[in-house]
């Protein structure tokens, strides 16, 4: 074979190996960014909700469930896209498109961000329609009040995804998961102890944005540093085209996506009260905060698996996934296993109005366990090309969500609104699943799949299960099965290490401490 030839395989071993490292880089970075975020976000909730009640927490909530899906809305898939197109680029010519890409990406977020601010500045019915329970003048000036900061919030995630396709994942969790959740604290603590008030707790939960932003282009530009030089207008012409066909799909299921996690607090809201909407919002953070590695691990894989997909690896690219799966289940299942445990003591810590909450917990706890055993499908499945297939998931789910919802929520409050959520969580990762088998092929289940599922649910939910039991779902039995489902944990990862793939994170701690 020419010389060519044999470096082919070379280049994509060497490829490989890189992958599963940044990956692993990743693993830890998130770790950390999840972490922060967590108890932060945690902070947060529990401070709004004390400070104004269920009924006050839901008004501001309710205003960020809206912020975050418009934000979706308006990136119109351009920062998947740029995820996948920015990493291939870098792969195969060193970043020459990258910064027609950017042009591609970024005017079009910005001009509908700014058409959908001006729409709800200038619609008080919208408001008032939202937030019925709120004073109007009220409703109307905390609409306005997230409707200025929408264009530079959407510019922002835009950005930090063109650095991820950089393959670091560390300008994303810096900004999204460590200097906005710390920010946020840090400006409302005076705010709820001074004038604690809907308009002065939704400002401080907005006002970090704009140092989000500042972060976000130092970052990019850093990355920039290493392109070569700039594609020819014929190129940037087909790059638009093939950027603009993969969006388009997905600025449609992005849409579907955030709103499946927000929709039941604007449900609740306009169809039960905003006192449930901030019951609800305690329930999904905590879910969220649970399920947070497992998103950092797919921030992490998403670029590497296009880079690998790119050079036609699709075997290692494979290998990659299994691996990456396994790490969201072994450290996202315990979690789990714990919330569903002692759900009224968790979020007694809210305030013991929301304690109702826990048959919701419940049930968003078991969706989501379903949501990390597939691993990283829905990610592989947008990677690979395949927006219109996730668009055609994300839609069918979200119809179950809606449909669900229309006949629960009204009935059941807050249990109906995770019944309706829980069923799409579950709905749209089999499916994910699925499809991914039969395209580009990645399969999850092995030896490592299975060691991480005896970790990480049946050693721990053999202890803690017993201890909720005997001790009821009180602060002492929590204590007691978080000492003893970290000590089996622990114990099961050490006896088995190797098929987990712990020696590529740990590889990655004694290169850094090196």
């Amino acid at each position: 074979m020419s010389a060519s030839g044999t470096a082919v395989p070379a280049t994509r071993g060497t490829a490989a190996r890189s992958g599963v490292a940044a990956t692993a880089r990743g693993g830890w970075w998130g770790f950390l960014g999840s972490t922060v975020n967590a108890v932060f976000g945690y902070l947060l909730v529990a401070l709004v909700s004390r400070s104004l009640g269920a009924h006050g927490s839901g008004a501001v909530f309710t205003g960020v469930a809206v912020f975050t899906i418009l934000i979706n809305a308006c990136k119109l898939g351009a920062d998947t896209g740029l995820v996948r197109f920015v990493s291939r680029d870098v792969a195969t010519s060193g970043g020459r498109q990258v910064g027609a890409l950017l042009r591609t990406a970024v005017v079009p977020g910005a001009a509908a961000s700014t058409v959908a601010a001006a729409a709800l500045f200038l619609s008080p019915s919208t408001a008032t329609a939202l937030l019925p329970n709120l004073a109007s003048d009220d409703a109307v000036t905390l609409v306005r009040l997230f409707a200025l900061f929408l264009p530079l919030a959407t510019v922002t995630l835009i950005l930090l995804a063109a650095t991820q396709g950089y393959g670091t994942v560390v300008p994303f969790i810096g900004v999204e998961q460590i200097v906005k959740p710390v920010l946020r604290v840090l400006l409302a603590v005076p705010v709820a102890l001074l004038a604690p008030g809907v308009l002065g707790l939704s400002a401080a939960w907005l006002l970090p944005t704009v140092v989000g932003a500042f972060v976000a282009w130092l970052a990019l530009r850093r990355c920039r540093r290493t392109s070569r030089g700039a594609s020819s207008g014929a190129e940037a012409a087909l790059a638009r085209r093939s950027f603009w066909s993969f969006a388009a799909p997905r600025a449609i299921s992005s849409v579907f996506d955030i709103s499946a996690a927000w929709l039941g607090v604007v449900m609740l809201s306009g169809l039960a009260t905003s006192e449930e909407a901030g019951i609800y919002t305690a329930v999904g953070r905590i879910v969220v905060a649970a399920t947070m590695l497992q998103l950092a691990i797919r921030l992490a894989v998403a670029p590497e698996i296009s880079r690998l997909l790119a050079l036609e690896d699709g075997r290692q690219a494979c290998q990659l996934h299994r691996i990456a799966t396994r790490w969201s289940v072994l450290l996202s299942w315990p979690l789990l296993v714990l919330l569903v445990s002692f759900p009224d003591t968790v979020l007694s810590l809210f305030g013991r109005e929301f304690e109702q909450g826990a048959g919701a917990l419940v049930v968003l706890c078991v969706a989501s366990a379903v949501n990390v055993g597939v691993g990283s499908a829905q990610t592989v499945l947008l990677m690979a090309g395949k927006s219109s297939w996730h668009l055609a998931v994300t839609g069918a789910a979200f119809a179950v969500q809606v449909t669900v919802g229309l006949l629960t929520v009204p009935r059941w409050g807050v249990m109906g609104a995770a019944l309706s959520w829980g069923a799409a969580i579950v709905f749209e990762n089999l499916v994910s699943a699925a499809l991914v088998r039969r395209h580009p092929g990645f399969t999850i289940v092995d030896d490592g799949y299975l060691a991480a599922t005896a970790a990480g649910l049946c050693l721990t939910g053999a202890l803690v299960l017993p201890v909720r039991l005997m001790a009821g779902d009180t602060a002492a039995g929590l204590a007691v099965g978080i000492v003893l489902g970290m000590s089996v944990f622990s114990i099961s990862l050490w006896r088995f290490r190797t098929p987990l793939g712990m020696s590529d994170l740990v590889g990655v701690l004694r290169q850094r401490a090196t």
